[in-house]
């Protein structure tokens, strides 16, 4: 039902290079935004970016930076919490049929700079739009003195069209990402995936841990996320698909499993700890990459009366993940 690009479309260009290397587009249709998650009120801006861009012969340009916005100007970068970093942000977009992703590095003095230079500086020189498609509630530039209107004006004198992105779609965006963000956190795994329209994924490098799960029947790969900004799911059992990253003879298969989210509380309770079991899988993987995709929440994390009470409960768990994504 949830399903995404594996690789990065073959057409879409990401641009990271400084502004002054970009290409010269063609009657470059333009937005801007974070697009965290790409969910479907994302995709909906999107198809209206792709059909504007079709109807003139032009180019789809989706300007977004990094890193977020609020942690520059809020100096909170550890509560910003993202549904998808750049690299899933690519796949996702590329997905969605973007033809340029150009990502701007965001840092005070970009942030500080004058609404008007903000247009002529940076959307003009660099860009040079046909259209801009926003937002009426956009704002920019120092103070977020810039807004819909501005844009408006500077067009009719530098020749490009401002178009507006009805108002019941940006609500239908803020309103998504943030049940989203709380269905994620609270462990409601298939409503997040229903906004999101795909199943939830992340990925991280395989680490040795304990090894308790392979003396229990159930090896786990445990795993170490790099980039503290990604949002994780609650505590609780989950049933997942899973793929190998780098390894050329299983790239690209999709494997089932179940996977743990928690302290641990049966064994010792401290350290949170992400750790996955394979179906019917026994390579060694260990420094390999595991991407990570969440299908289902089967239960809370709880804590039992020992080690043995914990395995036949995990023997439940593993039948249940089985049928649960058994469709899949």
């Amino acid at each position: 039902m949830y399903n995404i690009a594996l690789d990065l479309h073959p057409i879409m260009q990401v641009h990271y290079q400084e502004l002054g290397e970009l290409p010269k587009f063609r009657k470059a249709v333009v937005t801007i935004g974070t697009f965290d998650g790409v969910h479907l009120g994302h995709r909906q801006i999107i198809e209206q970016l792709i059909s504007e861009a079709k109807s003139i012969g032009g180019e789809t340009v989706i300007i977004s930076f990094y890193p977020h916005p609020r942690s520059v100007i809020s100096k909170q970068a550890s509560e910003v919490k993202l549904l998808s970093i750049p690299a899933e942000k690519i796949v996702l977009l590329a997905d969605a049929g973007v033809d340029h992703l150009v990502i701007v590095p965001f840092n005070q003095d970009f942030a500080n700079q004058l609404a008007d230079s903000y247009i002529t500086d940076f959307l003009i020189a660099h860009f040079n739009p046909h259209t801009i498609i926003i937002g009426y509630d956009h704002r920019f530039g120092k103070n977020r003195s810039g807004d819909y209107h501005l844009l408006v004006a500077y067009g009719k004198k530098l020749g490009f069209q401002v178009k507006e992105i009805p108002e019941h779609l940006l609500n239908e965006v803020v309103i998504s990402s943030t049940k989203i963000r709380h269905a994620l956190l609270n462990a409601e795994i298939e409503t997040a995936n229903k906004y999101l329209g795909y199943a939830y994924f992340f990925e991280g490098l395989i680490i040795k841990g304990n090894q308790l799960g392979r003396t229990l029947g159930f090896p786990t790969a445990n795993l170490f996320i790099e980039n503290p900004e990604k949002l994780i799911p609650g505590n609780g059992v989950y049933a997942v698909t899973a793929m190998v990253l780098g390894e050329t003879e299983i790239k690209q298969v999709l494997l089932k499993g179940m996977m743990n989210i928690g302290v641990r509380p049966t064994i010792d309770g401290v350290q949170r700890v992400i750790e996955v079991n394979l179906f019917n899988f026994d390579k060694d993987i260990y420094g390999k990459r595991l991407k990570v995709f969440v299908h289902y929440h089967l239960r809370n994390e709880q804590k039992f009366s020992g080690l043995e009470a914990l395995k036949t409960q995990l023997g439940r768990d593993q039948e249940m993940a089985k049928q649960a994504l058994t469709a899949l």
